[in-house]
């Protein structure tokens, strides 16, 4: 006798047959209605992590692509894109390379993994750059280093302050000696902009590490970072290895690095545009 019933199918159990051999299937839930969170495991509900996506149990901030970082820090409307023309190249012919940059160019929208223009944060005027880690994990190739670059040379020129939010896993291993080459050439464009007295911020998010690290990410007059970002230029067993001891599990996150003085202040993402305009016009900021 069937239990339950439906109008073109119905489901019968047999009491008398063993339940032992009878899979269990979980219901399908769609993916995007819950999120986990990287820092404290807890499962959430994607609505209750807001446009700002931060975790509301331990306010870890979720990675977020360009465009979203974009419309949560800068003034509606305020963006001007820039140096949109720039097209990577394959120097080293690295397998599979191209179809890597095809891909991550479909996945987000973007033509590489820095966005540059010129922003307005509460009426503050300054150039912006963010590095998205959906972009091949916004690793530094050439085309990354000349956007930053002559986004210093544009800011110096226009006696602009400059904002970079850094998101990268280092250097373009497939661009070899070429992606390298970018952490001296940017840091030689950030010098330039110093000299010119001019402001640079920077907003270290996670994860910032390798060569941008070692560069311009570490190079702001204030360095900025978001709460349990992890920070660092080589992994944790590279360095176990070398130094021959035992690190503290902290010791790359923001928090640890405010602690010792590689960070100037931990900011929340609810209060990053504040934040931002404050310094830029107490630095002489320009509208």
């Amino acid at each position: 006798m069937a239990l339950f019933q439906k109008k073109d199918k119905y489901i019968r159990i047999n009491p008398n047959r063993s339940m032992k051999n009878v899979k269990h299937v979980d219901p399908e839930v769609p993916d995007e209605l819950f999120a986990k969170c990287p820092n404290c495991k807890h499962m959430i509900y994607q609505k209750d992590l807001g446009a700002e996506k931060i975790c509301p149990k331990c306010s870890y901030s979720f990675r977020i692509s360009a465009k979203e970082r974009l419309a949560i820090t800068a003034d509606e409307n305020s963006f001007a894109e820039m140096f949109t023309d720039l097209k990577t190249r394959d120097p080293l012919h690295f397998p599979g390379y191209q179809e890597k940059l095809k891909a991550a160019q479909e996945k987000t929208g973007l033509d590489e993994a820095v966005v540059t223009g010129v922003a307005e944060f509460h009426g503050q005027k300054a150039a912006l750059a963010i590095m998205d880690s959906n972009f091949i994990m916004a690793s530094m190739g050439t085309v990354v280093g000349e956007k930053i670059t002559r986004l210093f040379e544009y800011a110096a020129a226009k006696k602009l302050p400059i904002v970079i939010f850094t998101a990268s896993g280092g250097a373009r291993m497939q661009e070899g000696i070429m992606s390298l080459m970018q952490m001296a050439k940017v840091s030689a464009a950030v010098k330039r902009h110093s000299n010119a007295g001019l402001f640079y911020l920077t907003v270290l998010t996670d994860p910032t590490t390798g060569g941008v690290t070692a560069s311009f990410a570490m190079e702001g007059d204030i360095i900025l970072a978001e709460p349990q970002t992890l920070i660092g230029f080589a992994g944790r067993r590279v360095i176990e290895t070398t130094v021959r001891e035992t690190l503290p599990d902290d010791f790359q996150k923001a928090e640890f690095l405010l602690e010792h003085g590689f960070v100037d202040a931990i900011v929340k993402r609810t209060e990053m545009r504040k934040t931002i305009a404050k310094l830029l016009a107490f630095h002489g900021g320009s509208k």
